[in-house]
């Protein structure tokens, strides 16, 4: 059985340890006490449950416990850090973890503001240190971003992905840690595109949605990009390339359409307005076809083993 150690209680912590535990490990999350941990208990077996209906018939176990009282280290496999996004706290848990954890198990930061690098700097073992960085909801989407910062060592972010594919994720390895890191990158430059045609006027974010849902978008829970055009064959794109690359969005910073309505408290459903009015009841359907819509992709995935 392996021994994974999730330290934080928050959202990313209860998917994570979900993601873990449904796939039979010995599963220790912990808080700033352990009553903190063991308050998330039922929404990680939710989670679980999401996972895998069947997960309590092997042998993964959960544990609570304190972030600054635990002392059983020995033979964990992984640890991961979901606490706060500040730079000042991560730094400092690391400093801990640096002298506490043996030297030869790999620790994570699931950060997706600070880079491994920043936080791990002049620690004796930053070279078992990476960004483990995931992505909402946790314990259903499969990527697992897995960062090398300038001390990292690739061989073991390698023994690490092969961790994560045995516990039932698609790691990918990104060997600098640059901003965004691989798949935010991707993700704000089809978003600086789609904001710019709506603060140009072209298209309403309505018809944007449907637009990516129902065209590349719709392809991608089958393969990614670079296959698809493997596919249907490089020469097209290129040509199409020569033509609209001039054309697209540039800009540096997030138009006046989205910065508006951020400094207007309009942030999206929780605030009950974003480009458009949210009722709760219209939030929760929406949320919840969401849920389930990425469930059915989930399985989609699962249907059969990959071939790139």
């Amino acid at each position: 059985m392996s021994k994974v150690i999730v330290m934080g209680t928050g959202t990313m912590g209860v998917g994570i340890a979900a993601g873990f535990l449904a796939c039979g490990a010995k599963t220790i999350v912990l808080g700033r006490d352990e009553e903190k941990a063991k308050s998330i208990f039922a929404s990680i077996e939710a989670c679980s449950d999401a996972i895998d209906p069947l997960w309590r018939s092997k042998s993964g176990q959960l544990f609570a416990g304190s972030i600054a009282d635990w002392t059983d280290w020995s033979d964990t496999d992984f640890v991961i850090e979901t606490v706060s996004e500040r730079l000042d706290l991560k730094k400092q848990l690391f400093f801990d973890l640096d002298k506490k954890v043996p030297p030869n198990v790999p620790i994570g930061s699931n950060s997706s503001g600070f880079p491994i690098s920043d936080i791990a700097a002049g620690l004796k073992t930053a070279n078992r240190m990476f960004n483990a960085h995931y992505f909402m909801p946790a314990h259903v989407v499969p990527l697992v971003e897995i960062v090398l910062g300038t001390q990292s060592d690739p061989s073991l972010a390698e023994k690490l992905c092969s961790f994560y594919r045995e516990h039932g994720k698609k790691p990918v390895l990104v060997k600098r840690d640059i901003p965004g890191f691989l798949a935010n990158r991707i993700q704000h430059a089809l978003m600086r595109e789609a904001l710019s045609l709506v603060q140009e006027g072209i298209a309403t974010p309505d018809d944007i949605d449907t637009a990516v849902r129902y065209s590349f978008g719709f392809r991608y829970a089958a393969v990614g990009p670079m296959t698809q055009k493997e596919i249907s064959g490089w020469e097209g794109m290129a040509l199409a390339a020569e033509v609209i690359y001039p054309s697209l969005s540039n800009i540096t910073a997030p138009p006046p359409c989205v910065m508006d309505l951020v400094k207007a408290g309009k942030s999206g459903m929780s605030k009950g307005e974003g480009f458009r009015k949210w009722t709760p009841e219209e939030a929760a359907r929406v949320k919840q076809n969401y849920e389930t819509r990425l469930k059915a992709a989930f399985e989609v995935l699962k249907l059969a083993p990959d071939d790139n």
